[in-house]
């Protein structure tokens, strides 16, 4: 058991749970604590709202789930919101509650876009005692009567990092600021930079800090390397490593819905089980995809990055970083989805020559040295036509700029005895210079 992870020290008894959660732990496989769950649960259950970080994959949603339902009671409808920032993610949230709480007698549901209303409706017309949704939607049973705020007595954001960025922030403030009864707040994530901490802080009522993260945001238990490769050879480099490793769950990060389509066809036209999962598709077929992923019965899922917050499956062995992100912290959300609750995981991440500078900004965040890695076997591919022509332009675009640069205006080295007075350095210029502003000075015309 890693001691990096879990708390040995302690059990779930030590924390204040009460039977029926013991008893829904116990039958869930849980045995220690993990360090952010054995800090967290106890300031929770005090009434102290709670602002947690700790590394991906390290058990924060059953931080905040626990204290969560030993502070409600059965029948105390919509007591409990939680706000996420995509759909899978609601899932994943709703299913932790339903499995550890299986006992309580409370009832959790999950509502997000992409699903018809009527069955969410139908669903909040039971009175949950705990709504897990994302804030589109929430917003919208809102309005139409079915989630009123004024029962809310806890308020958990899961991923604050995503849920206060400038997409979800308005929404969030919309949210949290109709709730006048000011209920207890819990935010949690595995990055929380100092903008999103002030901002958390502004919704929150003397909260306590617990960051249980070490000196690397990334557990140990993930294999990190890369390699560099040019972006011609990226579907060649991924096939290879898939096809001479034989892993046996991967998932691969792209940066864009387009990509994830091409290099997911890609895949599956050269004998790979592959599946594309990403926000333009419909509902019905990401939640196939996912639950595919989920039972095991595909080998290589391609993703955007809302998957990097949506994806809690044991059994992910490798995540494929395909596009190197923009933002650091996409990295650390993403290899977090394998090495799940201290098992062993691998991350691989391409590196294009020329990204030198985004891959420095991922290895100082994430506060790790990524080796580099050379696959055996693969051989590079050809430069396009295309890419060797714009590098001959370039090439002669640049030795076109050298030389006007290296024009440098003729002079004298020597002058006449009787111009010392007018170039009193010596150096007497006998051509205009290269370049001049060509200006006009304004004049007056008489009319």
């Amino acid at each position: 058991m890693d001691q990096e992870i879990f708390d040995t020290s302690k059990t779930f008894a030590d924390l204040g749970l009460s039977a029926s959660l013991l008893k829904g732990l116990e039958e869930a496989g849980y045995k220690h604590p993990t360090h952010i769950q054995s800090q967290l649960i106890p300031a929770a259950l005090s009434g102290r709202c709670c602002l947690g970080q700790a590394k991906t994959g390290t058990g924060k949603t059953a931080a905040f789930a626990l204290p969560a339902m030993e502070m409600i009671q059965p029948g105390d409808a919509f007591s409990c919101l939680v706000l996420v920032p995509v759909r899978e993610l609601a899932v994943q949230v709703h299913s932790q509650f339903e499995a550890l709480g299986r006992v309580t007698g409370l009832r959790s549901v999950a509502i997000f876009g992409g699903e018809p209303i009527p069955k969410q409706v139908d669903r909040l017309k039971h009175r949950p005692e705990v709504v897990v949704g994302t804030p589109g939607r929430i917003m919208d049973m809102n309005q139409r009567g079915l989630l009123p705020y004024g029962h809310i007595r806890m308020a958990i954001l899961d991923e604050v990092d995503r849920m206060l960025d400038i997409g979800f922030r308005d929404d969030i403030r919309r949210i949290l600021g109709s709730l006048k009864q000011k209920p207890q707040t819990i935010f949690v994530s595995a990055t929380i930079s100092d903008e999103i901490e002030k901002l958390a802080r502004f919704y929150m009522k003397d909260p306590v800090k617990i960051a249980s993260v070490a000196a690397s945001l990334t557990v140990s238990q993930v294999n990190q390397s890369h390699c560099v490769v040019e972006p011609w050879d990226k579907r060649r480099m991924l096939l290879h490593l898939l096809k001479s490793n034989s892993p046996e769950l991967v998932v691969v990060f792209c940066r864009t819905k387009r990509t994830v389509d091409i290099v997911a066809e890609f895949l599956c036209k050269h004998g790979i089980d592959a599946h594309a999962i990403h926000g333009d598709m419909y509902q019905r077929k990401r939640d196939a995809v996912m639950g595919k992923l989920r039972t095991g019965t595909l080998g290589v899922l391609v993703a955007s990055d809302l998957a990097s917050r949506g994806l809690d499956v044991d059994d992910i062995s490798h995540v494929v970083n395909y596009d190197i992100p923009e933002d650091p912290e996409v990295y650390v959300h993403r290899i977090g989805r394998t090495a799940r609750a201290g098992r062993q995981g691998t991350a691989w991440t391409f590196v294009c020559p020329d990204q030198g500078e985004l891959f420095t900004n991922v290895e100082a965040l994430a506060n790790v040295e990524i080796p580099l890695f050379t696959p055996e076997g693969f051989t590079p591919g050809q430069v396009p036509s295309e890419v060797q022509a714009k590098r001959e332009l370039d090439r002669a675009r640049r030795e076109s700029s050298d030389k006007g640069k290296s024009r440098d205006i003729t002079v004298a080295t020597t002058i006449d005895p009787g111009d010392a007075a007018r170039f009193p350095g010596g150096i007497v210029p006998v051509a205009p210079p290269a370049r001049r502003l060509g200006g006009r000075l304004a004049t007056r015309r008489r009319r």
